[in-house]
């Protein structure tokens, strides 16, 4: 393809060539939210519980009402229950809930536990067998969530900041960017473009959105998707893909015509490039079937590998989520698998799957 030859004058570029996806504005706050409401939720019984754990009391007399778990979207589980008990002399009744990821199918067993130094705090022990399980999910989900949403505040800034720099006249320096999705609707073409293809590459995304019958300037083609010429605009942090009249960029109507006459005479008189979406590609039955097998497998050997770790090799028996998977297994295995356990740690408290009725002694 022909070089794009551009005055060597400093150029601006027209308003909003560089787009906002319009999903920013609504789903930033939102999954923000989300993390918020998430760790003002569970940090609390976390912490509670994480306490009590320091120097626990099971309670052997204390009341567990109306306990009651839920499992959404078959992994994570919300336990909720009543606590009445007495602690010398004095008693007490608090509620507490509890959320861990857990594979467990049926009913729960669950006893009392309070903070020696703290008797006024109390839980389930369901809440102790899970307090890593917990610790892990809730770091995870805000950790996720949280990134999320900030990622998404700071392109946004990136984006208005790019925009403010875009009016002002800069030196233009042309380059291929690899376009990797677009879409049309309306008369309008959104497309996403990547700076992965010139030798200072930066490897960002940039979006923009055309209208009245533009169409991005395509170049060639690379690893399958499109390329399309876009401009550096003096030191801004995000490429301008060019339409293909150059409409975009404050050139005069003699100047616009000269730097496009090489592509016209690549082209030979031609249709320009336009972006037409590929086929689908659909994968066969039979593919599908080894796939999920094949990642069937892959997960039975994990879990499996996982229990005969925590089974024979922990250095506690407390273990989330190998007590879950301990207590899944078919009754033969789960005895054998208590069974190590009780070799190394039979002088303590049973783990869950493993734990007698009275919650504590082995069974």
């Amino acid at each position: 393809m022909p070089s794009l030859v551009l005055p060597a004058r400093p150029l601006s570029l027209a308003r909003d060539v560089i787009s906002t996806p319009r999903a920013y504005f609504w789903s930033a706050p939102v999954i923000l939210a989300l993390a918020v409401f998430l760790i003002i939720w569970e940090a609390p019984g976390v912490l509670r519980d994480f306490q009590i754990s320091q120097n626990p009391v099971f309670l052997e007399d204390g009341d567990v009402r109306d306990g009651r778990c839920t499992t959404r979207r078959m992994i994570f589980t919300d336990c909720e229950a009543r606590l009445v008990y007495s602690y010398n002399g004095r008693k007490y009744d608090t509620e507490v809930e509890v959320m861990f990821v857990d594979f467990h199918m049926g009913d729960y067993e669950t006893g009392l536990a309070i903070s020696a130094d703290h008797p006024e705090l109390a839980t389930i022990t369901l809440g102790l067998d899970k307090l890593w399980n917990r610790i892990i999910t809730l770091t995870l989900f805000s950790l996720l969530l949280g990134g999320m949403g900030l990622g998404m505040v700071f392109f946004a800034l990136r984006i208005s900041r790019v925009k403010g720099q875009l009016r002002r006249p800069a030196p233009l320096k042309p380059i291929p960017v690899e376009i990797t999705a677009f879409d049309r609707k309306r008369n309008i073409l959104s497309i996403t473009y990547n700076d992965k293809l010139a030798a200072d590459k930066t490897g960002r995304s940039a979006y923009t959105r055309m209208t009245q019958g533009e169409e991005p300037l395509i170049v060639g083609e690379a690893n399958g998707k499109a390329v399309g010429l876009a401009v550096r605009h003096g030191n801004t942090a995000l490429p301008v893909l060019l339409d293909d009249r150059l409409q975009r960029v404050a050139l005069s109507d003699e100047e616009r015509a000269a730097a496009l006459a090489p592509f016209h005479q690549h082209g030979s008189g031609q249709d320009r490039a336009v972006l037409v979406e590929a086929p689908r590609k659909t994968m066969s039955i039979w593919r599908r079937l080894q796939l999920f097998f094949g990642t069937l497998l892959l997960i039975v050997v994990g879990v499996i590998g996982f229990w005969l770790w925590y089974v024979t090799s922990s250095d506690t028996q407390f273990q989330s989520p190998g007590m879950d998977i301990n207590n899944l297994m078919p009754k033969p295995l789960n005895e054998w698998g208590c069974g190590q356990l009780k070799k190394r740690f039979g002088q303590e408290r049973a783990p869950f799957g493993c734990v007698a009725g009275d919650y504590t002694s082995w069974k």
